[in-house]
């Protein structure tokens, strides 16, 4: 596997902060209705709050990181296009605002991303060019299109706008929390790939504890968060149906966030993660891809302790039928 520190990609110009959360919020209310807070019983009798990030437009939370960045872009920049790196959802939010926004759109995608998500993107006007995860650099391919075109990268995480962008899923959750849980939220449990969303979410919820979630194997915030340092995920990552959680590493500029604010992230199996889509779909009535479910994954599995205003983010709900179909029949 090729070096997956991010060595080669320019430094964000600034650093994420609260009141872009709220600037980024005002733009989402603009566009698009809250997505819903279901209250969720467990198995042992608590209430936990699930926030369907599922049921946006493009299927996942990343359309608000995306909308946010390239609604800032000036004229000159739109007219360059914007170049993004993406398994498969911030793709869709990248294409998904880029058509609204009239502007051309590039994704670097994995070669074994799923069919419905590289279906979705090129139906969205994006042209994609592919890679092998495990053999190549998506950053290095992103760095040299921009080079070449002129175009903006808007990294699928590692971007102070995309942070904030995805922090109005934090300031949502907040008002949402207050009116039907009865407070704010005291955990947000959230997967957790490169770190965008957590940070987000630890800028929005700044009295909240925020508890990244990733897949076995791809832990590689909580091992840095754990290590005070970043780290790489290990020469062998296992297989892993969670796609969209597949990051090489943090970026510095997600790390500073998460670690000021203290977060402590935990890791989850692939069973566990299909326990999870399974419940989801039984209890809520709601399609969960597998990275999309990893939180929910953890608090079942008694991995994150939960109280009354414990909220989960569900963020995306881009899945295979035929996969979601035998996850959901036992079919592991």
């Amino acid at each position: 596997m090729t070096n997956p520190i991010p060595v080669d990609l320019p430094q964000p110009e600034r650093a994420p902060t609260r009141d872009g959360v709220l600037r980024a919020s005002a733009k989402m209310a603009e566009l698009l209705p809250p997505t819903p807070l279901l209250p969720l019983d467990l198995p042992d009798g608590a209430t936990v709050w699930c926030k369907a990030e599922s049921l946006q437009p493009v299927g996942a939370f990343k359309i608000r990181g995306a909308w946010h960045r390239m609604t800032d872009l000036d004229a000159a920049e739109r007219a360059s296009g914007v170049v993004a790196v993406s398994s498969g959802n911030h793709a869709q939010g990248v294409a998904w605002a880029a058509r609204r926004l009239g502007m051309a759109a590039t994704i670097v995608m994995p070669r074994d991303a799923p069919a419905v998500k590289l279906d979705a993107t090129r139906a969205l006007g994006a042209e994609i060019v592919l890679y092998d995860r495990m053999a190549e650099s998506r950053d290095a391919i992103a760095r040299d299109l921009c080079q070449r075109t002129g175009a903006v990268l808007v990294h699928a995480y590692g971007d102070p706008w995309v942070i904030e962008g995805q922090g109005s899923t934090g300031t949502e959750l907040m008002a949402q929390m207050e009116r039907q849980a009865g407070g704010a939220p005291t955990r947000v449990v959230c997967p957790c790939g490169g770190g965008g969303l957590a940070a987000g979410l630890a800028l929005a919820c700044a009295d909240a504890d925020v508890v990244p979630v990733e897949p076995e194997g791809w832990d590689d915030v909580r091992r840095s968060l754990e290590a005070g340092r970043i780290l790489p995920i290990g020469a062998n990552p296992p297989r892993t149906a969670c796609d969209a959680l597949q990051t090489p590493c943090t970026f510095p500029v997600n790390f500073a966030v998460m670690q000021a604010h203290g977060l402590r992230a935990v890791a989850v199996s692939e069973a566990e993660v299909r326990a999870a889509q399974r419940f989801a779909l039984a209890k809520l009535r709601l399609v969960v891809e597998p990275g999309g479910a990893a939180a929910l994954a953890a608090v079942l599995a008694g991995k994150v302790a939960v109280d009354a205003r414990t909220a989960i983010i569900l963020s995306g709900g881009n899945v295979d039928p035929a996969t979601f179909a035998a996850v959901i029949a036992g079919q592991d």
